[in-house]
């Protein structure tokens, strides 16, 4: 699972990348470019980084973030849509894995939490 979402996080990567670098020319179309061009290279960066974590704690952080970041390529996505600045199929796609994505890190996350939580209380309980 792991290396897929390796995977899936990066060709989201260059997906997302190649929805900015569609975008017209224009003040408002260069500012949400580089915005979304900097989320989702986040989102597949930190997750690699996620992974290479050394504790539980250090993969739930990564993960936070990777989450914020995906989130955040869903804002700017719907908010480009919002805008009249992405043609009809342009994006569509890229939208659904963005929160397809998001819903995958987020339950990712809760499992990696209540695994902590498990593991946390079991030391309390042998002290």
């Amino acid at each position: 699972m792991e290396r897929d979402l390796k995977k899936r996080s990066n060709k989201f990567a260059h997906s997302c990348v190649k929805l900015a670098l569609s975008l017209q020319k224009g003040t408002l179309e260069w500012h949400v470019q580089k915005q979304l061009i900097r989320a989702c290279t986040s989102v597949a960066a930190n997750y690699r980084a996620a992974n290479l974590g050394q504790t539980k704690r250090g993969f739930i952080s990564k993960l936070s973030i990777v989450i914020e970041e995906a989130d955040e390529c869903i804002f700017w996505i719907e908010f480009l849509e919002e805008e009249n600045l992405l043609r009809k199929g342009a994006y569509e796609e890229v939208l659904a894995e963005a929160r397809e994505l998001t819903s995958i890190f987020v339950a990712s996350r809760r499992t990696a939490q209540r695994s902590l939580d498990r593991l946390s209380e079991a030391e309390k309980n042998e002290s």
